[in-house]
């Protein structure tokens, strides 16, 4: 029998104990043996009748100094303790799983690499995408590509409350009040529409698919807060929608990375994703175009992928399965040398600041709303240009309303 002990009884942690009383018969078909729940570690009181009662503890230690312990599920979520907890788990020989995108944004090279010293595994599909598996397809499926580009849909809130104003004309404001109240959105929830939870996101995927350690601080990230249902009105005239979206990509040997909202049109694999759906889009040089698409979180989704891991990780006892993602930092191309197009909108437009817009970003497309709806505005998306050129033009206009990449 394989014992595994599980920090957190929270959301994904009481999923993942779930998971191992459901299918607790076809995981040892699946592992060869039993796999069981012997600790789950957590502060709170339950009530009586859980039955985390009969393996919860409160000491960590118990769990570190157990040798029986061979698997460790973190689900705590943070940087500290997991990062101290997950570090002093694999230093006894202990692998580990977790759904922490915080900690492995932040230190996974560190524990992929402790990790490979000590023959064990630090495993993190759920870290991204929730229920979706795109680390152990990065990892293992297209390991013979070189990858060009990584766009994703990575946080199920925001794309949440696109997906309603979109469909519904409704504003920010009312559609952030609608998902907070549906528990999409939390009460504080900047993590979310200011875009920090896709950014770390995409750091862990830029990571693997290029080898090194991509630190999120040093990514370019934008949040949907200034999106405005008008802004809607203009994706609708131009047959696209607007997603929140993380992007990396490889161009003359230089890797750039993103997180912003963008129009897409129907063209694009990502422009059906909706609600609270998540989905990656992975290009390479060889297999061309791939799409991961599900649940990016939930209870049941998330631990899923938990248990995915853990079952990996029992298969492979005392064996490393090499993860390519070095300590040394990869450092990513400027920000300003990204290319795109841009939608600009502006207020308070004479026709000969027309001509000045013209001429200034070398000939642009007029966008328009049917019956005027936006009068004395002018609409327009610029050709493709880097975004430090972008920004040094777009300072000469006056009364700018809204900017949005197109891609």
């Amino acid at each position: 029998m394989i014992s595994i002990a599980i920090l957190g009884y929270g959301t994904v942690g009481s999923g993942v104990f779930e998971v191992f009383r459901t299918n607790s018969k076809s995981i040892a078909k699946k592992v060869g043996e039993e796999v069981k729940v012997k600790y789950v570690l957590d502060i709170k009181e339950f009530p009586a009748d859980d039955p985390v009662n009969e393996v919860l503890t409160r000491d960590f230690d118990v769990i570190l100094n157990d040798p029986e312990v061979s698997i460790v599920v973190e689900v705590l979520g943070g940087v500290e303790p997991s990062n101290t907890w997950a570090t002093k788990c694999l230093e006894k020989g202990k692998s580990v799983c977790t759904s922490n995108k915080e900690l492995v944004a932040k230190h996974g090279a560190k524990l992929i690499a402790l990790a490979k010293e000590k023959n064990v595994n630090f495993f993190f599909e759920a870290s991204v995408g929730g229920g979706i598996p795109i680390i152990r397809p990065l990892n293992h499926s297209v390991t013979a590509d070189e990858i060009l580009e990584i766009s994703g849909i990575l946080n199920g809130t925001t794309n949440y409350m696109l997906t309603k104003m979109t469909d519904e004309g409704v504003d920010y404001d009312t559609i952030l009040k609608d998902a907070q109240a549906k528990g999409y959105a939390e009460l504080h929830p900047e993590a979310d529409v200011e875009g920090h939870d896709a950014c770390r996101k995409i750091a862990i995927l830029t990571s693997l698919a290029y080898g090194k350690q991509v630190d999120f601080e040093d990514i370019y990230t934008e949040g949907i807060t200034n999106i405005s249902d008008d802004d809607i009105k203009y994706a609708k005239a131009m047959n696209k929608k607007i997603k929140l979206l993380g992007t990396s990509c490889e161009v003359d040997g230089k890797v750039y990375a993103m997180v912003a909202p963008f129009m897409i049109g129907d063209y694009h694999p990502l422009y059906n994703v909706n609600d609270v759906f998540n989905a990656v889009f992975v290009k390479g040089n060889m297999v061309d175009d791939l799409m991961f698409y599900g649940k990016g979180a939930g209870k049941l989704p998330t631990a899923a992928a938990v248990s995915a891991d853990v079952v990996e990780a029992a298969r492979n006892l005392g064996r490393n399965i090499p993860i390519i993602w070095e300590q040394e930092k990869l450092e990513l191309a400027p920000a300003g040398d990204f290319e795109h197009n841009f939608f600009v909108r502006v207020e308070e437009v004479e026709e000969y600041q027309i001509n000045m817009i013209e001429d200034l970003f070398g000939g642009v497309l007029p966008i328009e709303l049917e019956e005027d709806e936006m009068e004395g505005e002018y609409a327009f998306m610029t050709p493709i240009m880097k975004e430090a050129d972008f920004q040094d033009k777009i300072k000469e206009l006056d009364h700018v309303v809204s900017v949005i990449r197109v891609k």
